[in-house]
């Protein structure tokens, strides 16, 4: 089981991605926008940090450089819909996991299983 703290402002998703996560065994902590993410930082250590890049208040880049920062080693994961944002975040961040919105449940939850047993 890991220690997933997940960033995305779509609802919809937000719910989907926090339920098929605890159907899989993980605890997650849910938050709706950048800021209450790094708000939840404090309540870590974390083993994932799972978060959309395109946000409102801390996008996903700044979440995870502050995450990196107070949790050195924790690994990262970000989903997101806009295709030169991901080459962003990719170049930012070349430790952390890129994936392109839509993604399935099941490819997503296998992401996360190979993350947190890596």
């Amino acid at each position: 089981m890991a220690r997933i703290l997940l960033a995305e402002d779509d609802g919809s998703l937000r719910g989907f991605l926090t339920r098929a996560l605890e159907r899989a065994g993980h605890e997650v902590t849910a938050c709706e926008n950048g800021d209450d993410a790094v708000d939840a930082l404090e309540d870590g250590p974390w083993d994932l940090l799972l978060t959309d890049i395109v946000m409102p208040g801390a996008d996903g880049i700044e979440v995870a450089r502050i995450a990196a920062n107070r949790q050195p080693g924790l690994r990262i994961m970000f989903i997101t819909g806009f295709a030169a944002v991901a080459l962003t975040a990719a170049q930012s961040t070349p430790q952390a996991k890129v994936l392109s919105k839509p993604v399935h449940l099941r490819d997503l939850v296998a992401e996360v299983e190979r993350m947190v047993a890596a």
